[in-house]
C-alpha cells in the first residue's frame, strides 16, 4: 500500500485538503492530533517527558501540564528539540501501528503532519505532498482561526521550514491560493496515486 505524506506551513490549508481525500475514501493519519493523545497515553513518552522536564509536566490526574511545558520549550530551541526527540518516535510508532490496521484493499493512505519534513518522517512515506499558500493569505487565515497577533504567527512559522525548503523535499504540490480549485488538484493526485 502506498503511503503518502502531506504537509504545509501553518495556515496553508493542509487539513482542508486532507478532508477532500477523506471524501474520496482515503484514510488519513493526523500526526499532530495523535501526538497530543500520545502525550497522555504512551507510557514510554510520558516517562521521557517527566524525566526531561520534571514530574510537574503532568497533573496528578495524568493530564499534561501544557503551561509548564510551553514555558520551557517555546522560548528555548534546545528544549523544544528535546521535546520533539521524545514525541516524534512515539508518533512514528503510532503511524506504523495504524498503517497495519488498514485493509489491503485501500489503495493508499495519507499521513498529515505539520513537521513532516522537519521530523524526518517524510522518509517513512513513499511520496510527499506540499500544500502551499501565499504568506499574506496564511497569516489572515490564522488570525481568523486562532485570534493571535501577526508577531505570534510569524514566531510559529519560524519554527518550521520555509516553503522554499519544503518544495525541495516534496514530490507533489497543491497550491491553495483561492484561485485554483483544491478539489480538482486533490482529485488529479488521487487518480495518479490509484495508478501507482
Amino acid at each position: 500500500m502506498l503511503k503518502v505524506g502531506i504537509t504545509g506551513g501553518i495556515g496553508s490549508g493542509k487539513t482542508t485538503v486532507c478532508k477532500i481525500f477523506e471524501t474520496l475514501g482515503i484514510p488519513v493519519f493526523y500526526a499532530d492530533q495523535v501526538a497530543k493523545q500520545l502525550m497522555v497515553s504512551d507510557q514510554l513518552l510520558i516517562e521521557g517527558v517527566k524525566s526531561t522536564f520534571g514530574a510537574e509536566s503532568y497533573f496528578p490526574d495524568g493530564l499534561l501540564n501544557n503551561k509548564h511545558i510551553a514555558g520551557i520549550v517555546f522560548e528555548n530551541q534546545n528544549e523544544l528539540d528535546k521535546l520533539n526527540a521524545l514525541v516524534h518516535p512515539a508518533v512514528f510508532r503510532a503511524f506504523d501501528a495504524w498503517a497495519n490496521t488498514i485493509p489491503s484493499s485501500v489503495p493508499y493512505t495519507l499521513k498529515e503532519a505539520a513537521l513532516l519534513f522537519e521530523s524526518g518522517s517524510y522518509q517513512m512515506c513513499d511520496v510527499n505532498i506540499l500544500v502551499k499558500a501565499p504568506l499574506e493569505l496564511k497569516i489572515e487565515r490564522i488570525k481568523q482561526r486562532d485570534a493571535v497577533s501577526e508577531a505570534q504567527i510569524l514566531a510559529r512559522m519560524d519554527k518550521q521550514f520555509t516553503d522554499e525548503q519544503k518544495v525541495q523535499l516534496a514530490d507533489h504540490l497543491i497550491l491553495n491560493n483561492e484561485n485554483t480549485s483544491l478539489i480538482e488538484q486533490a482529485y488529479a493526485l488521487h487518480q495518479h496515486f490509484l495508478q501507482q
